[in-house]
């Protein structure tokens, strides 16, 4: 053999070849002895995973083996339920112990040498037949030595029972560690214990509640000396269920104690509940919520003894000053931070419960002024107007201590949303304080409009987006409020309504305020002079329609001011607009009237669209000025509307036809379209009503002409309102024909109709696929 190598440096690549080989022999060899070693051994020569072709594996052989043993347990625990439970007296009392204990110990001896050999799944199997077999042998127990027993001895037995089952099963999981149920089963047992011997004693709810907080310590003390081991690690849950249980039963019993004396027993729980929550979280990491509830448990506990001396209110915001410290756990260092998170969330949480309550008490008294609306200016002077709904003092006390907590905590935690709550809170407890204090009402209006005042001047001045909405919102609340008390009295009513509009056109005019801070205050102030308008109205002797003129002049103010409102003119004209709006409602009362306010308010509408801006205008103009003209038509009872509408279309289309030879780019719609609008559709309106002849035909004639004439010049505005004229009143004359046919037909007939017309359109749709699919074919086969 000849080799490019030398004979030396080919014999070393030799040996070391020969020495990989070896090594990858060793090492299946010992595969090989393992695997035949497993409980379900491969046939030699095998692959492991060989399948029929195509022949997906429906079940895997660990599934398998895991099925039978599980169903082999199920089927011997049933045996064992059957035979103790009917079976069982057949035999003497010696035959029962010896069954007993031969079965049991068989269950509880035979994992071991299975786990030796690697049977691990089947272990596991017989030891679970094993632990309930002890169960049944306890049962046993009882039922011979204890026939007949009452309820409480039935109970305590059951207590030392699952005490003695417990220690058992943890110690036989000691002994076993490579079993996995054991000890979880011991852990869910060492649960019953201590409550059923409450139960046993005949214990009330406070003892019981001991029973589960001295389990739930147990369990805690397991998981805190041991938090990497299983199930050590999983004990917080049991803990957490016992000790959430027991704070329940602590608040339940606090909060129907009639005297402090009977608070007393509950309020020691909620302190054991307090002291073991922060301890838990002290020892276990991330255990903040047990620190939660103990601070929840500590407020209580203190404030359930001084509730029942207190009234309901004043007993919130003394729960509300107990929690209040707790938020100061978050700059304490030293403390843990599970504690520290834990303690301050429970303060956090009781602030936020008290406030909701507070604002609920707020906006209850609030709302109560919607009673003014019954009877408007029912005094003459605010201090003899109506009494105003008093919240009481702890509703606003409440709702200022918990602003000044979530002030603290935005200055304590930066960048937290609670700069926004402090702000709405804080207001809130002001706004309703004067109402408390029970003072009167000139007064109460007084101190209102200055905090509203307040809350509008941070809304324009904060930095804060959040805070500034906040803000904002809460002025806007409060002007609303204030304003509607102030419909008690006239002089209230001109005072409050005066000053409000002066502040929000202040705060229009603020220029560093942000721009949506300074729209929304240029609406308002809109409003208000809307409102102060119609005040001034109602003290004259006039008819309300005819306040609607008074009214239209706000708009008209607003359009003559147009550029010079700066960037706050949107919201303005759109204020300006709804007040527009409210006129025309107000003169709808009375046909003359509503005319005159139409045509006004088309002039302002005109006014406006001389500004290039707002050219759009133009239409709502020649609407209402046309809606005008024919409200004072049908007032003065016209029955030929044409004799109107005529003049005003021949001048209209003759200048339409010089617009169009001046300018040949110029749509139809603007040359021809208010001309032929102006007779065809109210013509069309009256034909609808008209039961003669003759109008129908010759407005149908007109609409032919018309018709004909758009299609000839191909121009779209004839063509459109004069085929939209002829086809509406083709549908006039024929509509008493086509009520006659339909009453004549079977009902079946429509619904007939109908679906045959669907399967036609449903052909034809498909056609048209089709016949666009072969003009796709054939795009693709051009070059």
């Amino acid at each position: 053999m000849n080799t490019p190598l030398p004979p030396a440096d080919e014999l070393a690549l030799i040996d070391r070849e020969l020495g990989q080989l070896d090594a990858r022999r060793l090492y299946l060899l010992a595969r090989r002895d393992w695997l035949l070693r497993q409980p379900a051994p491969l046939a030699w020569g095998a692959p492991a995973a060989a399948a029929a072709p195509g022949r997906p594996e429906e079940a895997s052989a660990p599934g398998a083996q895991n099925l039978l043993l599980t169903l082999g347990a199920v089927l011997l625990a049933v045996a064992a339920l059957a035979f103790t439970l009917v079976s069982w007296g057949s035999l003497g009392i010696g035959g029962r112990s010896a069954v007993l204990a031969v079965v049991t110990a068989a269950a509880l001896v035979t994992p071991a040498p299975l786990l030796r050999r690697g049977l691990r799944s089947t272990a596991e199997s017989v030891a679970a037949v094993g632990l309930l077999l002890t169960v049944l042998d306890a049962y046993a127990l009882f039922a011979v030595g204890m026939p007949g027993a009452a309820a409480g001895t039935a109970a305590a037995y059951a207590a030392g029972a699952a005490a003695v089952l417990a220690a058992a099963w943890a110690g036989y999981g000691w002994a076993l560690p490579a079993l996995r149920i054991p000890l979880p089963a011991a852990l869910l047992t060492a649960q019953l214990p201590l409550p059923l011997a409450a139960l046993a004693a005949d214990a009330g709810p406070a003892e019981l509640g001991w029973a589960l907080l001295a389990t739930a310590a147990l369990d805690l003390a397991l998981a805190a000396a041991a938090p990497g081991r299983w199930p050590a690690r999983a004990a917080w849950i049991p803990a957490a269920a016992l000790g959430a249980g027991a704070l329940l039963i602590g608040l339940s019993e606090s909060a129907v104690a009639a005297s402090a004396a009977e608070a007393a027993a509950p309020a020691a729980l909620l302190a054991a509940v307090a002291a073991l929550g922060v301890a838990a979280a002290w020892r276990i990491p991330g255990a903040w919520p047990a620190a939660t509830a103990g601070g929840l448990a500590a407020v209580a506990a203190l404030g359930g003894t001084a509730r029942p001396e207190l009234a309901p209110g004043w007993a919130v915001v003394t729960h509300l000053a107990l929690a209040l410290p707790l938020l100061a756990a978050v700059r304490v260092t030293a403390l843990p931070e599970p504690v520290r998170l834990g303690l301050a969330r429970a303060g956090a949480g009781i602030a936020g419960l008290v406030a909701l309550w507070g604002c609920a008490a707020a906006v209850t008294a609030l709302a109560a002024r919607l009673r003014v609306l019954d009877e408007v200016w029912a005094a003459t002077t605010p201090a003899a107007g109506v009494p105003l709904a008093q919240p009481g003092a702890t509703a606003p006390v409440a709702l200022l201590l918990a602003a000044g907590a979530a002030r603290w905590l935005s200055r304590t935690l930066p960048g937290r949303p609670e700069a926004a709550a402090a702000v709405a809170l804080g207001w809130g407890g002001l706004f309703t304080a004067p109402l408390a204090l029970g003072l009167p009402v000139a007064a109460v209006l007084a101190a209102q409009l200055a905090v509203t005042a307040a809350a509008g001047v941070l809304a324009l001045r904060s930095p804060d987006r959040p805070t500034a909405i906040a803000a904002g919102a809460a002025a806007l609340l409060g002007a609303g409020n204030v304003s509607l008390a102030a419909l008690d009295g006239r002089a209230a009513t001109f005072a409050v309504l005066g000053l409000l509009g002066a502040g929000c056109a202040a705060g229009a005019a603020y220029g560093p305020a942000p721009r949506w801070a300074r729209s929304g205050a240029a609406a308002l102030a809109v409003g208000y002079a809307t409102a102060l308008v119609v005040a001034l109205s109602a003290l004259t002797d006039l008819a309300a329609p005819w306040w609607a003129l008074p009214v239209l002049a706000v708009p008209a103010a607003v359009t003559a001011a147009g550029p010079g409102l700066g960037a706050q003119r949107l919201a303005a004209e759109a204020a300006a607009a709804v007040a527009g709006a409210l006129a025309l409602a107000l003169a709808c009362g009375d046909a003359p009237v509503l005319a005159l306010a139409l045509a006004l308010a088309g002039v302002v509408c005109a006014g406006s669209a001389v500004r290039a801006d707002r050219r759009a205008l133009g239409w709502a103009a020649g609407v209402l000025f046309v809606a005008a003209a024919w409200v004072r038509l049908a007032s003065a009872g016209v029955g030929a509307a044409e004799a109107y509408t005529l003049p005003v279309t021949l001048p209209a289309l003759a200048v339409g036809f010089l617009r169009r030879r001046r300018d040949p780019a110029a749509s139809s719609w603007t040359a021809y379209g208010p001309g032929l609008a102006a007779t065809l559709l109210p013509s069309l309106a009256a034909a609808w009503g008209d039961p003669h002849w003759l109008r129908p035909l010759l407005l149908g004639a007109a609409a032919l002409g018309v018709t004909l004439a758009g299609a000839h010049r191909r121009l779209r505005a004839p063509l459109l309102l004069g085929g939209g004229t002829l086809a509406a009143v083709a549908l006039h004359e024929l509509a008493p024909y086509v009520v006659q046919v339909v009453d004549a037909l079977p009902r079946w007939l429509p619904p007939a109709l109908a679906g045959l017309l669907l399967l036609a359109v449903g052909a034809t749709y498909e056609k048209r696929l089709r016949d666009a699919r072969r003009l796709r074919s054939a795009l693709g086969r051009l070059r």
